[in-house]
């Protein structure tokens, strides 16, 4: 167990940047579960794997964020200076401009609706960047952007763990569903992790979006998850006019929303109740939404 903490990272900026090495480094309050991150100074953040399974999305964010950024409506992460193994560390490491604002929540967004069509908008934006010279879903992103077939053994795995608490017909129906058709446009850009965490507010509205590790090239279903994470049914409707796309495509997307609940309801002893509790809410909006159309 790497202990990833302000004395390793102090170490490291001595070493690879000395010429940030007086800067203060302290924790970032919410700091995420692929990354461990700390502020440097007031202006840069520190950005540490803490996983071999995410190693991979350092380089890429260095390779390709550069270039996405301009083209977007919105400030997303600025590369600033790319970190080696060290001070028993293993693996490479990101130093990032820091962008202000608050992460979203009922609390700091001040319409949703409204909210909504920011976000939709932003994702219009980056689907229609070249995608050409993009990285293909695959372990590096968990496979954000294309089949969900990677996940059907864990999704009936989870179903049948659940048999007992959720409609077994209805949800391997609505599962079924979404593996039964592809994205058959050209591939697009998607950011893979749309959710409350990336998403930064400020007086309100989206102000920026972050953290693109889960970032490819492929189906754009995937970036469609917080119409049932974090909108209401006013909110995703707005959502759902915005970005235009075809009803299999909505299919697809409720799969990634059910197969991320599924395993977080079914998984190990221990997970925290009232995560538990809010996929299962994720769950009950999905399957609504599916009556509804259907």
């Amino acid at each position: 167990m790497i202990e990833i903490g302000v004395p390793l990272v102090r170490g490291l900026i001595a070493e690879q940047f000395p010429e940030w090495a007086g800067l203060d480094v302290r924790p970032v309050a919410i700091g995420g579960w692929c990354n461990r991150t700390f502020h440097l100074g007031d202006t840069m953040l520190v950005r540490l794997p803490s996983a071999e399974r995410y190693v991979a999305q350092v380089e890429k964010e260095h390779r390709y964020l550069p270039a996405l950024g301009p083209r977007l409506p919105l400030p997303i992460p600025v590369p600033l200076g790319l970190g080696k193994p060290g001070e028993g560390y293993p693996w490479p490491w990101s130093v990032y401009a820091w962008i202000a604002g608050d992460r979203s929540s009922l609390r700091t967004i001040a319409d949703l609706t409204v909210f909504a069509e920011d976000v939709a908008d932003f994702l219009l934006a980056l689907w229609k960047i070249d995608a050409s010279d993009g990285p293909p879903a695959g372990t590096h992103n968990f496979f954000r952007g294309g089949s969900l077939e990677v996940y059907d053994a864990e999704t009936r795995r989870s179903i049948d763990i659940l048999s007992g608490e959720i409609d077994v017909p209805l949800i391997a129906e609505i599962w079924e569903r979404a593996l039964a058709s592809t994205w058959k446009d050209r591939p697009v850009w998607v950011h893979g992790d749309v959710s409350e965490g990336n998403l930064l507010a400020h007086d309100g509205r989206l102000a920026a979006v972050i953290d693109f590790g889960n970032s490819g090239i492929g189906d754009p279903a995937c970036d469609l998850v917080i119409a049932w994470t974090l909108f209401d049914e006013r909110a995703a409707r707005a959502f759902r006019n915005r970005v235009e796309l075809d009803a299999e495509t909505w299919e697809r997307a409720r799969g990634w929303c059910l197969w991320k609940a599924l395993i977080t309801v079914a998984g190990e002893p221990g997970t925290n109740p009232l995560v538990k509790e809010q996929h299962r809410r994720w769950i009950d909006r999905i399957v609504a939404d599916h009556l509804t159309r259907t």
